[in-house]
């Protein structure tokens, strides 16, 4: 696929201690649509997730109004052998990535799946389109302790009918590193319990936006939708951005309490934050954070529950002492339906630039107004399609 251009309302800008940013060109207004992206690259998270959504744009494949299109060639009796929800889908269909796909071994270890289908959608771009093989390597990029490089690249190599030039085991880390730093998740629909990805993509110009622990804007994706552009993912301003301000998403919920929040970034970017947030949380104690001396494998189940207990200590905070600032932000602006804790930012504003009055979660899709009213979000509460 290829990748939109970067919308005028934000423009790249070198800042100091911050590297490579996206700043706004002029005062923006709440819920102004940013930035709109296209992935060069989607693949599927697990193999589950691959049987569940076509393998071009990953819409689900569930729908009742039409059979899913298997894909009539090799790649049929593949660990991920490819459907797709429409002819227009199945007609991308690369005739080399399907070779590889029918070569993966049946046997292949679960936790190897996702990354070689991203090397093998990767390889596959630098020979469908270089250009944009190009735009993928010019991300920033984080070494991959935790994937196995060396495996995948001999995986690699016996599954591809024709390695590109350059083909490499350092080419391969390469893009890895790539992926760990820049992907992002295409969720399932929010159902009230544990989300779960259904695809990862990555987005060149959304590659860009730096992390906040208070963000500023925050994405939306509607890979359910109609249209040809589903697995866009859309960026909108949660609040005013005056001109030159870097935007900023955050990099996972905001309600996380901080010790997950630095542990994920350092392991996951390689990079503590000191945003304000972080200034004022790294003071708590630790009976202060939710995190702390939790195992991974409690994380994985426990997280919506940190997240309301962290914001439960962030009132507390700000009642008692006055030591956080910021709580506004989680009242005006994070969802409060049980079990999601996302972002809400405004619908964007009328053609005649008159502000809406709805707020947006981007996990449970649901509308609230300003005064707190539910609204129903629409089809699967998973949000409205944005043009």
């Amino acid at each position: 696929m290829s990748s939109t251009s970067v919308e005028p309302l934000v423009k790249l800008a070198e800042l100091p201690d911050r590297g490579r940013a996206l700043v706004a060109t002029r005062p923006i207004k709440p819920g102004e649509i940013l930035l709109s992206d296209a992935p060069l690259i989607l693949y599927p998270a697990s193999a589950s997730a691959a049987a569940a959504a076509c393998s071009r744009c990953f819409r689900s494949l569930s729908s009742p109004s039409s059979a899913p299109i298997r894909c009539p060639s090799h790649c049929s009796a593949s660990p991920a052998a490819s459907s797709f929800c429409s002819a227009r889908c199945l007609a991308s269909h690369s005739p080399n990535l399907c070779l590889a796909l029918s070569r993966l071994p049946a046997s292949l270890a679960s936790e190897l799946l996702s990354p070689a289908l991203f090397l093998l959608g990767a390889y596959d771009l630098a020979v469908a389109s270089p250009s944009d093989f190009l735009r993928l390597l010019s991300v920033h990029g984080t070494a991959a302790a935790d994937v196995d490089a060396p495996a995948l690249h001999s995986l690699l190599s016996s599954v591809l009918p024709s390695p590109p030039s350059g083909f490499s085991l350092e080419l391969t880390a390469t893009l890895l590193a790539k992926d760990k730093a820049n992907a992002f998740g295409l969720m399932e629909p929010f159902d009230g319990g544990d989300r779960r990805v259904r695809a990862y993509g990555i987005y060149p110009n959304a590659s860009f936006f730096n992390h906040d622990c208070l963000p500023n804007a925050c994405r939306f994706d509607y890979v359910d939708h109609g249209g040809e552009r589903n697995s866009d993912i859309v960026v909108r301003a949660i609040h005013d951005i005056p001109e030159g301000r870097e935007v900023c998403l955050s990099y996972f919920p905001v309600n996380w309490g901080y010790a997950e929040r630095q542990r994920r970034l350092l392991e996951d970017y390689g990079f503590r934050c000191e945003c304000d947030r972080c200034v004022v949380e790294k003071d708590w104690s630790d009976d202060d954070d939710v995190n702390d001396e939790r195992g991974e494998e409690e994380e994985e189940g426990m997280e919506e529950d940190e997240g309301d207990e962290a914001m439960e200590n962030m009132e507390e905070a700000d009642d008692e002492d006055g030591k956080f600032p910021h709580a506004y932000f989680f009242v005006r602006y994070v969802c409060d339906r049980d079990n999601c804790g996302g972002t809400l930012a405004p619908l964007p504003p009328s053609p005649e630039g008159v502000l809406s009055n709805l707020m947006e979660c981007n996990v449970c899709g649901w509308l609230k107004t300003e005064d707190n009213t539910d609204q129903d979000g629409g089809e699967g509460s998973s949000g409205l399609m944005l043009d």
